[in-house]
């Protein structure tokens, strides 16, 4: 009788022990495939775009994955992306405002000189205006007779503000109560028992020889009383040469990171022009497709950062590596992908109200889109597992009715949480005011 070696008999069984591992692995592998493409069909549409790719790269599910199709507000992940990339997530947006003039009885007779960065703070709103004008009361400022000029791309409320009139506005007290609020919370912990009214610094009339000079150049401040008939251009108004005030109150915005997640979260489309910050449109789209394998940068097509030029394309998986390009960007510095985007039914916005129920809440951080216009309805995200690391998926609906292009997308990604045995994120909303994290400093 043969006796086979001890040598060989040991190598056979070894090889036989790696069959048996890893045939089971391939065979589940290849359910999953053919269980996610029935899925895909059943759920999401026939031709309607779906991609989901496991951490190591295996396409799990291709459904029209290679269609450029409108991505709606996905648009902003390569947006997100390119800003993280060219500026950091510890960047802040500066505005300056400088005081020029004499103060008498408590009133400026001066200017205040508004200036915009050279990339304009998306997010100065009504709290940062509260928390200029408490600044301008504590250093004896009540009213200015004088002009508020502004120079640069002045963006205030989510809106640009050439002339500054919001923003005069807002200084002069007119804000929504929730914002003093806000600010009372920050700085009181408490309601402040006594303090009835927000700070605020009232526009007075321009003195005579001020309105002459202003109309000998063409632009004058004219006699109102109104905070918006103050604001002016800065060419428009000569500058004032009364020295004894020089003041310098700077505004340095939250860090990118948090005020990106913020954006994100609720999907605000001040990204748009926020995207100049990383040198536009066209310069986001090149840092865009050299982020996704060759095959797929034409599958990448971007007229804004934001996703409301109707221009804009994406495929399902140039929409997915897009996903995985920013995950590596913000693990540079030890962040994830919960830091940027949002989590379903943790974190108020967009994913606040879907997949929030049981097994599913906490269990994806994606990015919606949304644009009925233009027949688009988009969900991409990542999910953790227990046996796959984190798998990704893109679904990018057009031509269905957004309601309906919602329904399937949760539906789909409620069959990936349960067969892919989801874990949730290790995630826990932010709960602290943007305006904590805004840093105002002053210098004469």
């Amino acid at each position: 009788m043969y006796a086979m070696p001890v040598a060989l008999c040991r190598a056979l069984v070894l090889a036989g022990l790696s069959l048996l591992a890893t045939y089971p692995v391939m065979a589940a592998d290849s359910d999953t495939r053919g269980m996610l493409a029935r899925a895909a069909r059943q759920i999401v549409g026939v031709g309607q775009g779906v991609y989901v790719e496991a951490a190591d790269g295996r396409v799990l599910l291709a459904q029209a994955a290679a269609q450029p199709v409108h991505p709606a507000s996905v648009s902003k992940v390569p947006t997100t992306l390119a800003l993280l990339r060219m500026l950091g997530p510890d960047y802040r947006f500066v505005t300056t405002f400088t005081l020029s003039g004499h103060l008498t009885d408590h009133r400026l007779d001066g200017q205040l000189l508004v200036q915009a960065g050279a990339n304009p703070d998306p997010a100065l709103v009504d709290e940062d205006a509260l928390l200029v004008a408490q600044r301008l009361n504590g250093l004896g400022i009540d009213s200015i007779r004088g002009p508020l000029l502004v120079r640069g791309a002045l963006i205030f409320d989510w809106q640009n503000d050439p002339q500054g009139m919001r923003l005069a506005h807002a200084l002069s007290g007119q804000t929504p109560e929730a914002a003093w609020r806000a600010l009372l919370a920050l700085q009181s912990g408490a309601t402040a028992p006594g303090i009835t009214a927000p700070p605020s610094v009232h526009w007075l009339p321009a003195a005579a020889t001020v309105a002459g000079a202003n109309d000998a150049a063409g632009g004058a401040t004219g006699g109102t009383d109104s905070a918006s008939s103050s604001a002016r251009s800065a060419s428009a108004v000569p500058v004032l040469a009364i020295p004894s005030i020089d003041d310098v109150l700077t505004v340095r915005s939250e860090p990118l990171l948090p005020l990106l997640k913020s954006l994100d979260d609720y999907s605000n489309n001040i990204v748009a022009p926020l995207a100049q910050a990383a040198g536009g449109a066209a310069a986001v789209q090149r840092l865009a497709r050299a982020s996704v394998p060759a095959a797929m940068r034409g599958e990448i097509t971007l007229g804004d950062g934001a996703g409301i030029d109707p221009r804009n394309r994406l495929s399902p998986r140039a929409a997915v590596k897009l996903l995985r390009a920013l995950e590596q960007q913000l693990a540079t510095n030890g962040h994830t992908l919960p830091d940027v985007l949002p989590v379903s039914g943790i974190d108020a916005g967009t994913l606040h109200a879907r997949l929030n129920g049981r097994n599913a809440a906490g269990r994806v951080v994606g990015k919606t889109g949304t644009y009925g216009d233009y027949g688009a309805s988009a969900l991409i995200g990542a999910i953790r597992t227990r046996d796959q690391g984190e798998v990704y998926f893109a679904i990018l609906n057009h031509g269905v009715p957004v309601p309906e292009a919602r329904r399937r997308q949760d539906a789909f990604v409620r069959v990936l949480l349960a067969h892919l045995h989801s874990v949730p994120w290790a995630h826990v909303a932010d709960s602290e005011p943007a305006i904590a994290r805004v840093q105002l400093t002053s210098a004469p």
